[in-house]
């Protein structure tokens, strides 16, 4: 038995301790199937060490068990019984010992919480917990603390431009914020609302220096951000993504447009349902209009509406303003765009031209700053995955780590 307990202890290779007592027993047709237990006691002669400053301990104080889980034997779960010691530190007073194999106050080993941590990269926290008979909590709380030592604060080193949206957390409108280097796809930082206020801690992060060096913000038309970031850095500009502006030209203005439209033909049910129901034929792209029968519908649908024709036509040349790398160009191009959207004679229309001159300088950037916040719309997308395989996250701080885990900057 003692050449099988060095076996044992070589296998394990739970340094400072010896193998005493080891048992194995199968568990009933409802229970958890075979486990081992394995107890441990420290090596009388081994060097202590303070797990508080690092230097060498005098002497054990006392011990206790405790229970500790560690990676399965073959078919069995294992835990061990481990005599856990306290030392005398010159330096720190009583301290619990430093192991290479546990961490302090842990209730896993080392190597075990390293392969849960690996799993939680590929699946939920779910299904890890019950590969390995965990508690769900403990699971994440294994990948959470691997997670802030792999990844620890984000490097705004160098940073100078900026991408920002929005992603939903869960349902009941409630957002955050997201902060991506648009060069490297790189996830900076996730706030945990849409506000200025909220977006503070990423510019405090950011540093005064950091505020100083940045040249370009990427974001959509959100005046709160806007004005937050006027305040944190007014030498950045604003660059309007083309995404948002153009969706908000379809909400306020083709959306609006059909509604008063459909409203103006009054009893005539069938003109008014051909109109209403053509809401999303008309709020898509020209080019994404693949469709033969959608093609003869949206057609016959703005031959025999004026308004809409406008409406429709002007939003296709709107999205030309971020073709233009000549900001003169872009504005001679904006002022004959306006003109027309005013002589339409369309409120909706007109009203979006006028609110879109004051910000004109933000999409006027893009000559300078080509650059959008698609890629963002991808980051979303994977966010809404990472949701599901977690079937919601409950530990926002949690969640955000696990995005920027996500998101660490592949250049693509």
């Amino acid at each position: 038995m003692s050449d099988d307990r060095e076996l044992i202890a070589h296998l394990g290779q739970w340094e400072g301790y010896r193998v005493g007592a080891v048992r194995r027993w199968n568990d009933g047709a409802d229970g958890p199937g075979a486990r081992v237990w394995i107890e441990l006691h420290p090596l009388p002669d081994r060097r202590r060490i303070c797990d508080g400053c690092g230097g060498d301990a005098t002497r054990t104080y006392d011990s206790h068990e405790r229970w500790i889980r560690d990676l399965p034997v073959f078919d069995a779960r294992t835990v061990l019984l481990v005599h856990r010691c306290r030392v005398e530190c010159p330096s720190c007073g009583v301290r619990i010992e430093r192991l290479s194999w546990l961490d302090a106050h842990a209730r896993v080993t080392k190597r075990l919480a390293e392969s849960v941590a690996m799993l939680c990269a590929k699946m939920s926290v779910k299904h890890v917990a019950g590969f390995y008979d965990l508690d769900w909590k403990t699971v994440k709380n294994i990948d959470k603390a691997f997670l802030l030592r792999r990844l620890g604060p984000p490097d705004l080193s160098g940073i100078e431009v900026i991408a920002m949206d929005e992603f939903a957390i869960r349902r009941g409108h409630r957002y955050a914020t997201v902060v991506a280097d648009p060069y490297t796809r790189r996830v900076l930082w996730v706030g945990k609302d849409r506000t200025g206020e909220g977006l503070r801690p990423f510019f405090e992060l950011l540093g005064e220096e950091g505020r100083r060096r940045l040249k370009a913000v990427v974001m959509d038309m959100h005046g709160p951000w806007e004005q937050e970031i006027r305040r944190q850095c007014p030498g950045a500009q604003i660059v309007y993504d083309l995404f948002h502006v153009v969706a908000k030209y379809s909400r306020e203005v083709i959306d609006r447009v059909r509604v008063d439209e459909a409203n103006r033909l009054g009893d005539d049910r069938s003109r008014r349902k051909v109109i209403k129901g053509a809401r999303w034929l008309l709020l898509r792209n020209a080019e994404n209009v693949t469709a033969p029968e959608d093609r003869v519908r949206l057609q016959d649908l703005l031959d025999a509406n004026a308004n809409l024709a406008v409406a429709y036509v002007l939003k296709d040349d709107l999205k030309q303003l971020w073709n233009f790398r000549k900001p003169r160009q872009a504005w001679e191009f904006f002022a004959e765009w306006s003109m027309r959207a005013w002589d339409s004679g369309v409120e909706p229309l007109r009203r979006f031209a006028v609110a879109l001159a004051r910000k004109i300088r933000g999409v006027i950037a893009h000559c300078r700053w080509p650059l959008g916040t698609s890629f963002l719309e991808g980051i979303n997308n994977k966010i809404k995955v990472l949701k599901r395989m977690a079937y919601g996250f409950r530990d926002d701080d949690y969640f955000f780590l696990k995005i920027r885990a996500a998101f660490h900057g592949d250049g693509r």
